[in-house]
């Protein structure tokens, strides 16, 4: 009898450190997965705190829409064709439709609100070429618009620079975090990306991104391993 009782109880321990180690491994293994969905990000439960939506008016295609609005719609719809990540060198420029980096989702949602990013971009590096370095030097309209420190020189040069503080719960804070805005990360992992219409229940934004494999968007603002060094909005 006490031996029956002595084997229950052993492997009613064996169960749970079975079900423990399972659940530190998948902690582990999914704390690595950039563009896992965003109800698996921890976030607590409470009272959801109401962000005003106070985007800028401008309308360049004139369908109606601001500017802000479709730079997210843009971006969302990479997101729908499962873009997959693509640095690669293309002539033109763009990369094939449905590939593509973190650059271009931004040069994506540009195109739906009626931008050529491309031809901004290498317009200002012929304008102004000492402010972008070794690019100014030696441009090559192939993959300048695909650089995100040629986007960060761009967006400084035509853009309003904004807060790049993100506080949790406050309102004030993340009403300066708008649909449609455009946030650079800094090194040692370059990266870019545009603020969606989507919030947590605390108020901070998803982020509309291509980090491989796929673009994405989720709750990634506070995620990326890297700073947020800059957060623009276009235009000003």
């Amino acid at each position: 009898m006490r031996s029956l009782l002595f084997n229950r109880r052993f492997s009613l321990f064996l169960l749970l450190a079975a079900v423990l180690a399972g659940a530190i491994l998948f902690r582990g293994t999914d704390s690595l997965r950039l563009n896992r969905p965003e109800w698996l990000g921890g976030i607590k439960s409470g009272p959801r705190l109401e962000i005003p939506l106070a985007v800028e008016q401008h309308d360049a295609n004139g369908n109606g829409v601001p500017d802000a609005l479709d730079f997210v719609a843009g971006a969302r719809r990479e997101v729908q064709r499962r873009t997959r990540y693509d640095a690669g060198y293309y002539a033109g420029g763009y990369p094939p439709e449905g590939r593509g980096a973190c650059t271009d989702i931004v040069a994506q949602a540009f195109r739906e609100a009626g931008y050529d990013l491309k031809k901004m971009v290498d317009e200002d590096i012929r304008r102004a070429p000492a402010a972008y370095g070794e690019t100014g030097k030696h441009p090559d309209p192939n993959i300048d618009f695909r650089r995100v420190g040629n986007l960060a020189v761009f967006f400084q040069r035509h853009a309003r620079e904004l807060t790049t503080v993100v506080r949790p719960g406050h309102r004030e804070n993340l009403t300066q975090w708008q649909p449609g805005d455009i946030v650079v990360f800094g090194p040692p992992y370059e990266h870019i990306g545009i603020i969606s219409d989507k919030r947590r229940p605390d108020g901070v934004p998803s982020l509309i991104h291509n980090a491989a494999p796929v673009a994405a968007e989720g709750d990634f603002l506070l995620r990326w391993p890297s700073r947020i060094t800059h957060h623009f909005r276009y235009p000003h």
